[in-house]
């Protein structure tokens, strides 16, 4: 076949750098202790995309002065249609058979993702990206080849219309590196400090800049100019960038967590800086970094990354609705990504590739061709689409989404407990004075064989705390009081561990900041030791913080979390880890149908549990 353009090359080390870029995702969302920064793998692919189409086009510019708009779509939708559509309709197919809650608003969400808008509606409906609690969307991480498509529609009609009036390139670049700097500091200005980073972490606007930045490169670094051999120093230097860039990368992925302040204040931008210079070095022929990410791993992961990233969600929601992943973190994982590979291997073996180049005209005339010639084995897989997008347009038209009665009635029930508890709690804090810091100089037994003596119970009755949490906490706000009468207490549902330092910040700027701390966090995502640490220091060394941890047996970051603070305590002489896991482990009973919030039987456990332990450490 006729190359399309005379001078193309293909880039085997940019199969590498997607297999890197699909290695952190996954490790993110899969094990999300294990490489924080993992996210970060979204920017790698957003500058690697922007560079190659811009590359291409301003090839097909010079070759043919012109740019066919009609021939790149076409080229475009063959090349991300194919996977993107059957993942869509065969997730809804099983979906269907086996998980009907989940067919919630799915003509919107299937509609929304083929025209590649989903992140705006992300944003309408103001859906986190990292309050994972509860039943996970398989379609969350989709965001993110919308914001892609976008460029793909938008990108080409801007660069031929440039083109044809006759501007620099230099100028265009100008251009380019001016909006991407405005789309960072509007990702600064719009992040919040302690609240949910979704919008900025969704937005076109505010992502733009890793695109940008490999739409720049293109202007300056084009594949098919580049010197095959470069002066020795000139060689070294251009190696010494690549590997820096890719050690800082890395470095980046286990250190970078998504929901601090730097991430959005110039520590994306400054990531895609790093992947644009990695990207410069693998595209370049005369330096090393080409061939040292080019083996035949990577190239596999490369060639299926497309596959390995838009499954990956759909794999993670039906296996861990049906296995509880915390207590086996690691296996869970590992099943977990074997399944999305082999998934991927199907997607690119029997979707993505043989229907590169079909002609979708020409679909409805094939099947009926093969209907009346009978189904050969390697037919097959065009068959099992073909029922499974029956079953898909089954759920999407005519299925209502089903409710399991029993978890339903416990979530409402659940909703209903931490309302009134949230009223009971804002009345209770307005009555609860702190008269000053209190000290705390206890000559008498407090417990006793395990019993809570009277003294004790005068003890806790006077005791000043401050209450910090998530739904665990507001769940069991009313039993807290009930035990500590003067304690304050702040818990809102969805709470990730990264709010707490702004919380605690504004509770001691308002003197109501006691000598005991009580937090409750880490149900909806990991806790991070730089978040450990802000809180530490914020608390201070003269206070003590009892941290409980947590019970989320359906979540991989359960023993992260515990983990994590266990290793917390060893650090902070201050710092009082209440173990209510292993206390409340496999007493299903004590426990909503989530498996996380305690119910009304487990509540009295929860709180009793609460009361000794900090009775203990006080204890004479």
């Amino acid at each position: 076949m006729e190359k399309r353009l005379t001078n193309s090359r293909y880039i085997t080390g940019f199969d590498g750098i997607r297999a890197l870029a699909v290695i952190a995702v996954i490790s993110y969302h899969i094990l999300p202790g294990s490489m924080q920064g993992g996210l970060l793998g979204v920017p790698i692919f957003f500058v690697l995309s922007g560079y190659l189409i811009t590359d291409l086009l301003l090839q097909e510019w010079e070759q043919n002065e012109d740019i066919s708009i009609k021939n790149f779509y076409n080229r475009r939708i063959h090349r991300l249609y194919p996977g993107l559509v059957v993942m869509l309709f065969s997730v809804t197919a099983c979906i269907t058979l086996f998980q009907r809650s989940l067919l919630k608003d799915i003509k919107s969400t299937i509609f929304s993702n083929l025209v590649y808008v989903y992140n705006w509606v992300e944003i309408a409906h103001h859906q986190s990206y990292f309050n994972n609690f509860g039943v996970s969307s398989p379609w969350t991480h989709l965001w993110s080849l919308s914001i892609e498509g976008q460029f793909y529609l938008i990108w080409p009609i801007i660069l031929l219309i440039l083109l044809r009036c006759n501007f620099k390139y230099k100028n265009i670049c100008i251009g380019i590196a001016t909006t991407a700097v405005i789309s960072g500091i509007l990702m600064a200005l719009l992040y919040r400090s302690g609240q949910d980073p979704s919008r900025v972490y969704y937005g076109t606007d505010t992502r733009l800049f890793s695109i940008l930045f490999g739409v720049g490169l293109a202007f300056v670094w084009p594949s098919t100019k580049l010197k095959k051999e470069l002066k020795i120093h000139n060689r070294v230097i251009l190696d010494a960038i690549g590997i820096i860039s890719l050690i800082l990368i890395i470095l980046m992925f286990f250190n970078m967590n998504g929901e601090t302040a730097f991430m959005y204040r110039g520590g994306m931008f400054i990531f895609s800086i790093f992947s644009m210079l990695l990207v410069a070095a693998v595209a370049h022929p005369g330096a090393d970094l080409n061939r040292l990410l080019t083996n035949k791993l990577f190239t596999w992961l490369g060639k299926r990354s497309y596959g390995i990233y838009i499954y990956q969600y759909p794999v993670m929601v039906f296996y861990e609705s049906r296995v509880n992943v915390g207590n086996h973190p690691l296996m869970s994982a590992i099943i977990e990504i074997a399944l999305i590979l082999i998934i991927s291997e199907l997607s690119y073996r029997f979707v993505e590739k043989p229907l590169r180049r079909f002609k979708f005209k020409n679909t409805f005339k094939v099947l009926k061709a093969r209907l009346q010639n009978g189904i050969k084995p390697r037919q097959l897989p065009l068959f099992i689409v073909l029922i499974l997008f029956c079953i898909a347009s089954y759920g999407m038209f005519f299925c209502k989404p089903t409710v399991n009665s029993a978890d339903q009635k416990d979530k409402v029930s659940l909703q209903h407990q931490i309302a009134d508890n949230q009223k009971k709690t804002a009345a209770h804090n307005k009555k609860v004075k702190f008269s000053t810091k209190q000290k705390i100089q206890n000559k008498k037994v407090l417990i006793k064989n395990g019993q809570i003596t009277p003294a004790g119970k005068d003890f806790a009755a006077n005791l000043q705390i401050t209450g910090v949490g998530d739904s665990v906490m507001a769940d069991a706000s009313n039993t807290l009081q009930q035990e500590f009468p003067k304690i304050v207490i702040n818990a809102q549902v969805g709470r990730q561990a990264n709010a707490a330092p702004d919380i605690l910040q504004t509770m001691k700027d308002q003197q109501q900041l006691a000598s005991t701390v009580l937090i409750s966090l880490g149900t909806n995502g990991t806790v991070s030791q730089d978040t450990i640490s802000k809180i530490m220091d914020i608390v201070g060394s003269d206070r003590n913080v009892f941290w409980i941890n947590v019970h989320v047996p359906t979540k991989p970051w359960q023993n992260d979390v515990n983990d994590t603070l266990q290793k917390a305590q060893k650090q902070y002489h201050n710092l009082h880890i209440i173990d209510w896991y292993d206390y409340s482990n496999n007493k299903s009973d004590w426990f909503y149908a989530d498996n996380v919030h305690p119910n009304e039987n487990g509540l009295k456990y929860y709180g009793e549990y609460i009361l000794k332990q900090i009775l203990t450490f006080y204890n004479n």
